[in-house]
């Protein structure tokens, strides 16, 4: 059918200039899948048509026996009347329509092929265009697949350059020396406040010595005052 052939064509058109140019390939399907959609309309509306045609066409023949019925009455009628030359025109009559009739019914035969033949057509459209919408999805995701693949290894081409990788190593570098750095100071710090403790440690020891000392200091004397002021015993004279 004419109809099939040209989506086909349009279909092998847009797939060629798929190939064979850098358009974008999800428009270039969406197209294709819309012309496809376009011309199952157009071919529903011929289908409808056709289907019209065959049913007027069938009516025309059945209206057209129904005539030539009754003309043959009528010509019966006449020649019960003994009007011969009557009744022969009105199987001249008769005739005519029982030729169109047949004619119709011809028609009608062929009319009917016809419908069934783009009924099937319409239907192998409509799942060519079923399949053409999921091809476009899966193709659509393994060109946008393929766009993201071919950034990414753009993104990694230039990560991996002489240039890249001497900044991540200067930046290493510069790190590991911040970091011995805070080392060094937190160690320093530490040793620093460890010897302040110690010599407020042994600060604190000497004031407790020296306290002690004084409060011996003090006790001798009281007790040698105390001796000298004591009564003498016989004895000791």
């Amino acid at each position: 059918m004419e109809v099939m052939k040209r989506i086909l064509r349009v279909f092998r058109a847009n797939l060629n200039s798929l190939i064979g140019s850098a358009e974008d390939p999800e428009k270039i399907l969406e197209k294709t899948v819309l012309e496809m959609q376009e011309n199952l309309m157009q071919l529903r509306r011929g289908v409808a048509q056709a289907i019209a045609i065959q049913k007027r066409t069938e009516r025309q023949a059945t209206a057209a026996e129904s005539t030539a019925e009754e003309w043959y009455r009528r010509a019966q009628l006449a020649l019960q009347q003994g009007n011969e030359t009557l009744a022969r025109e009105a199987l001249t009559k008769r005739r005519v329509y029982q030729e169109t009739a047949r004619a119709l019914s011809s028609q009608k035969s062929e009319q009917t092929d016809l419908v069934d033949k783009l009924k099937k057509d319409m239907r192998t459209l409509e799942l060519k265009i079923s399949e053409a919408k999921t091809k476009k999805d899966l193709y659509i995701a393994r060109a946008r697949s393929a766009e993201a693949s071919v950034r990414l290894q753009e993104m990694l081409s230039g990560v991996s350059s002489t240039s890249s990788l001497n900044a991540f190593e200067r930046m290493e570098e510069k790190v590991l020396q911040i970091e011995a750095q805070s080392e060094a100071i937190a160690q320093l710090g530490g040793d620093e406040l460890q010897k302040q403790f110690a010599t407020l440690e042994s600060t604190n020891d000497i004031d407790a010595e020296l306290a002690a000392m004084k409060v011996q200091v003090l006790d001798d004397a009281n007790n040698t005052h105390i001796q000298q002021h004591l009564p003498k015993s016989p004895d000791s004279e």
